[in-house]
């Protein structure tokens, strides 16, 4: 068939793209659940985090060091092999919502609690003199004025948990990385044409959140810059 980017490779290629297609909508099923898990699981353990109780602080710790500190590869094989032996068995695409949302979901703990701890302390015991309780004081308050501050990492997390979500190849996830590797391997050997539309389906979908990430922090850069002599303006007015 020629070299590994011959013509004949790419034509066999796009007359089995529904291959393709599929891994890349189990990709993007397993994107939107596991974000959405990593989203609720970092938004809880978060606020935990920021507790003035010992002991939801150390279970926002043992979850944050644990995720954070063993390889995915590892609990998504853990998963997958181990927990059969405890009478739980999960299917591949509820292996990766749960993998890789839990696992992200620990870092979006901690851009949650730098979020917090960007809003002045103040504003919290304001609320809490004012009557309200740990959680009102967090979503009516805090949380909202740290939306702005999360906004840019939590992108940034929801691109690598698309691209993380390869990590289901290990397992024959039937995921986008799986399609492409099964395809190539099943006897036409055309990893080159496989690996460079794959790589595309993931441009797709990590290039728009990459750019508005972008263009949020350029906007936040300019709101401070133009809120800097503002202020300055009000002092020099006061005096």
């Amino acid at each position: 068939m020629g070299g590994p980017f011959a013509l004949g490779r790419w034509l066999l290629l796009f007359s089995d793209f529904s291959v393709f297609a599929q891994g890349f909508g189990i990709t993007l099923l397993v994107s939107l659940f596991a974000l959405l898990l990593a989203l609720v699981s970092g938004i809880v353990f978060g606020l935990l985090s920021m507790s003035s109780i010992g002991l939801l602080k150390a279970v926002n710790r043992v979850y944050v060091e644990f995720f954070q500190n063993t390889p995915l590869v590892i609990q998504i094989f853990f998963l997958y092999n181990a927990l059969p032996y405890a009478g739980i068995t999960l299917d591949l695409i509820t292996i990766g919502i749960v993998g890789v949302g839990l696992y992200h979901g620990a870092y979006v703990a901690e851009v949650v609690r730098a979020g917090i701890i960007s809003i002045p302390k103040g504003q919290r015991e304001v609320a809490s003199s004012q009557g309200f309780s740990y959680l009102q004081s967090m979503a009516y308050i805090i949380l909202p004025q740290a939306t702005i501050v999360i906004l840019p990492p939590l992108a940034n997390q929801a691109v690598n948990l698309i691209k993380n979500t390869s990590i289901l190849a290990l397992v024959a996830g039937g995921d986008l990385m799986y399609r492409a590797d099964s395809w190539a391997s099943s006897g036409s050997l055309s990893y080159g044409p496989a690996y460079i539309v794959t790589g595309v389906l993931y441009f797709i979908l990590c290039f728009p959140l990459t750019r508005w990430a972008r263009r949020f922090e350029e906007r936040l850069k300019m709101r401070e810059h133009l809120s800097v002599p503002e202020e300055a303006a009000n002092e020099g007015a006061g005096e």
